[in-house]
């Protein structure tokens, strides 16, 4: 179980810890060790988001580049740099709490924690971590709920100048049922 959510393959499941109340499982994050700004490979589709991301892995919270959104088509290494700025903090910061997630799973964990009645714990997870990269955020589009409760977590991380960076296989624009405010939100 716990290598399913090392690998990010399991949502947070509200479970009863030793005092009987919820507590949200999955908190490792799935780091990929492998994927670092050493082996990726720089090219003329890829050397901006190269370079965007490595100013946020050597400051977070940069406010240049917080939001960070990264789109292009799939293949061009988005995940890749993902990685590598969760790996880059990670070894400036080894206690730096990182949340790297893919939209559907975020989707997913909001649902369990909604049925569980676990949302205070979901909401503490998301807005008390230093950075928050989620992968594919296209995926939220059409899902209302997701949508608002990542409108309010995105407020409360750049409110307290967390680092906030997505990746999407199209601009904010062109994702046709997100809502406006999100939009906005992702072409700062």
């Amino acid at each position: 179980r716990i290598l399913r959510q090392i690998r990010g393959e399991s949502p947070i499941v509200p479970e009863k810890n030793k005092s009987g109340s919820l507590a949200i499982g999955g908190t490792l994050p799935p780091y990929n060790f492998e994927y670092t700004f050493d082996n990726f490979i720089v090219g003329n589709s890829n050397k901006f988001a190269h370079a965007a991301c490595w100013a946020v892995a050597d400051k977070p919270n940069n406010t240049d580049y917080n939001p960070l959104f990264i789109y292009g088509p799939s293949g061009l290494g988005k995940t890749h740099l993902l990685y590598a700025i969760t790996n880059e903090i990670k070894k400036k910061n080894p206690n730096a709490n990182i949340i790297y997630i893919k939209s559907e799973d975020f989707t997913n964990q909001l649902i369990e924690s909604i049925k569980q009645g676990a949302m205070p714990l979901f909401k503490n997870k998301y807005r008390s971590c230093d950075a928050l990269l989620i992968d594919d955020i296209q995926f939220i589009a059409d899902k209302v709920s997701t949508q608002e409760e990542f409108f309010h977590t995105v407020n409360a991380l750049f409110e307290d100048r967390k680092q906030i960076i997505l990746t999407s296989d199209r601009p904010p624009r062109e994702i046709k049922t997100l809502e406006e405010r999100l939009k906005t939100r992702f072409e700062w």
